[in-house]
C-alpha cells in the first residue's frame, strides 16, 4: 500500500526540486573534497539525492537520515567555513527527499561557501 506521503515524494515537481538541490550542492562539493579528500560523506549524500531525482535509485527515511546526518557530521569536523558550508549544502540537499523545504537552504549554503572562499583569497 502506498501512503500519501510516499505519493508526494514521487511527484515530478519534488524530483525537480531535489535535482536542483543536488546540482547546487555539487557545484561546491570539490571545495570540501579539496580539504577532506578522504571524506566521502557529502558526496554520498549528493549522489543519492541526484540518483533518486533521476529515478535511478529508491530511498527511504532511514537512509536519507543517515546520509544527511553524516554530511552534517562532516561539516562539524571540517576545519574551514568553506568545507563546512559545502558539507551542509549536501546534507540539506539529500534531506529534500523527506522535506522539500530543505532545498531552500541549499542556495544559502552555496552562497556562504563562495563568500568564505572569496574571503580566503583576500
Amino acid at each position: 500500500m502506498t501512503t500519501g506521503a510516499r505519493v508526494q515524494r514521487e511527484t515530478a515537481a519534488h524530483r525537480a526540486l531535489a535535482l536542483e538541490a543536488a546540482r547546487q550542492a555539487e557545484s561546491v562539493l570539490a571545495l570540501f573534497e579539496r580539504e577532506h579528500p578522504d571524506d566521502g560523506r557529502p558526496q554520498a549524500a549528493v549522489e543519492a539525492i541526484r540518483a533518486w531525482a533521476e529515478g535511478r535509485r529508491a530511498l527511504d527515511l532511514a537512509e536519507v537520515r543517515r546520509l544527511s546526518l553524516a554530511s552534517h557530521a562532516a561539516a562539524r569536523s571540517a576545519a574551514t567555513d568553506v568545507a563546512r558550508f559545502a558539507a551542509r549544502a549536501a546534507g540539506q540537499a539529500v534531506a529534500t527527499w523527506h522535506v522539500p523545504a530543505h532545498a531552500e537552504a541549499v542556495p544559502g549554503y552555496v552562497a556562504k561557501v563562495l563568500a568564505a572562499a572569496d574571503a580566503t583569497k583576500a
